[in-house]
């Protein structure tokens, strides 16, 4: 069964979906102490902005003001991501802890798109929905790299290492 999507519709949702990473990313740098993850967090969450851009310049309506006073807006009180982060930090959590909700979150938030994308009759509509897949896709395997290297565990740029000896 197709679900009816307009192209608007599309738009704002990837528009909201966008920031509410990006909302997610700048609370995880702002917590993490690591230089190195900090920066994973600030590029990402610069990569969500850029990607609610591309969706907010072709969006038609008017409903949602500028684009900065949009990104501006504080993030929303209910977002899973955000109060799953709030609770590690009360439980005493690590840049590991967010590293892991957001590959988490990245993993769901593909899948939902994927499939919402599989359900889209029209393709202009269906479009969106794999560009932000897979977008959200490549931020999980940013993530996933990173993940490893705070883990210890091998990491893609040690591969020449490890199959050398």
């Amino acid at each position: 069964m197709t679900q009816q999507f307009n192209l608007n519709e599309a738009l704002k949702q990837a528009i909201q979906t966008e920031k509410d990473t990006m909302d997610f990313y700048k609370r995880a740098a702002e917590i993490t102490e690591n230089p190195r993850g900090k920066k994973v967090f600030e590029v990402l969450a610069g990569d969500e902005r850029e990607h609610a851009s591309h969706f907010f310049h072709i969006y038609p309506g008017k409903d949602l003001g500028s684009f900065d006073e949009f990104m501006a807006r504080p993030p929303q009180a209910d977002l899973t991501m955000l109060k799953d982060l709030e609770q590690a930090l009360k439980d005493r959590g690590t840049e590991q802890k967010a590293m892991e909700i957001a590959m988490r979150e990245e993993l769901e938030l593909e899948k939902k798109l994927r499939s919402t994308a599989a359900q889209v009759s029209d393709p202009k509509v269906k479009a969106v929905f794999e560009k932000m897949a897979k977008e959200t896709n490549d931020h999980y395997q940013i993530i996933e790299s990173e993940y490893a290297h705070i883990m210890g565990m091998v990491h893609e740029t040690d591969i020449n290492i490890y199959v050398r000896e």
